[in-house]
């Protein structure tokens, strides 16, 4: 006895079609020609934007970019990029979507400033830019006109005042805690960066020619625990400073692999905000001690006494003498009047 032959109807297109086969294997093969399709033409498969993001920072982004940028990369896939996109595919993101990113960074009242976004924007561009290259989307929807990237300005860092860092100075042996003091003095008093402060180890102090070799840094990418880098920022910081003479009596000299704050303990986020406030009290100082305001403060004033850009540069440890008077020298208000040291010179006073 003959085999039934398979005979089905189905809609194409709002089309119906009769698909008829002597078993399902030939069933299914007639169905995909009806489609216009053949048995080695089936559906591509879409990519999950998640996995395929973190692929891209594993294999082309983290071994090519430094420790701190890494974490920076991820940090913004982690808290922006992954709640708006992260269970979508790559083929279906629009820039709509896209745009939902940056929206929602203005959530619960709090917008993100500029800076932010414009982490967050390149961090995106380039994992979406690489499905291009790859062949999984034709076009970046980042790169639509549509796309609006608005955010708060940056506040630049405000120097402390002359009259501010002299009460600091003159009460620096009014700080109770040794390591406390050391941390102060250290800080408050050269163009060094808070992780470049933290780093110091006294095998990179040299008390005979009061000078400070700047090699290594302690940075905190979870706002925890420290962690140890025998690197600095750029090859450019990577530099030697003088040492103020003065602070020498605050410093307690240890063991040459041991830092120069806190000895053989790394400082975690915690014990810097901790020792923030106890010096702010012991001082009696009347704004908070934020770490970050030194360094502009300390090289505003290098500059304002030197007048050498290139000196305050080399301070820095900047690449570029642009970054340093852009970001870090601000002037002096009683240095404002441009007018009399011209009028001088031209003899007109």
């Amino acid at each position: 006895m003959a085999k039934e032959r398979i005979k089905r109807r189905i809609t194409i297109d709002g089309q119906t079609r009769w698909v008829t086969a002597t078993n399902e294997n030939d069933y299914i093969a007639n169905a995909l020609k009806a489609m216009n399709l053949t048995q080695t033409q089936t559906l591509t498969a879409k990519h999950p934007f998640k996995p395929y993001a973190q692929t891209w920072f594993e294999v082309f982004s983290k071994p090519n970019v430094s420790e701190t940028t890494g974490i920076t990369y991820e940090r913004q896939m982690k808290l922006y990029i992954f709640p708006v996109l992260g269970d979508m595919y790559i083929e279906d993101i629009t820039a709509n979507d896209v745009q939902m990113v940056f929206n929602a960074m203005d959530a619960n009242g709090s917008p993100k400033k500029k800076a932010t976004k414009d982490k967050t924007k390149m961090v995106l561009n380039m994992i979406l830019q690489h499905a291009v290259e790859e062949g999984i989307i034709n076009k970046n929807p980042l790169q639509s006109s549509a796309v609006r990237v608005k955010g708060l300005p940056s506040e630049p860092t405000k120097p402390y005042s002359v009259e501010q860092m002299q009460h600091i100075a003159a009460h620096i042996a009014d700080v109770k805690n040794p390591k406390d003091r050391a941390f102060i003095s250290l800080l408050a008093l050269h163009p060094m960066r808070l992780e470049e402060v933290l780093g110091l180890r006294w095998c990179d102090v040299d008390l005979d020619n009061d000078l400070i070799h700047i090699n290594n840094t302690v940075i905190h990418p979870s706002r925890n625990q420290g962690l140890f880098r025998e690197m600095t920022k750029t090859d450019q910081s990577r530099r030697t400073i003088s040492m103020i003479p003065q602070i020498k009596k605050y410093l307690q000299m240890g063991d040459a692999e041991n830092f120069v704050v806190g000895g053989k303990i790394m400082q975690s986020y915690q014990n810097v905000q901790d020792m923030c406030e106890r010096i702010r009290k012991d001082i009696g100082f009347d704004e908070a001690i934020t770490p970050r305001r030194f360094r502009t403060t300390v090289l505003t004033d290098i500059y304002d006494q030197t007048k050498d850009i290139k000196q305050t540069q080399a301070a820095a440890g900047h690449t570029t003498a642009a970054m340093t008077l852009k970001h870090y020298v601000k002037g002096r208000e009683h240095n404002s009047d441009t007018a009399t040291p011209i009028a001088n010179t031209y003899g007109l006073m």
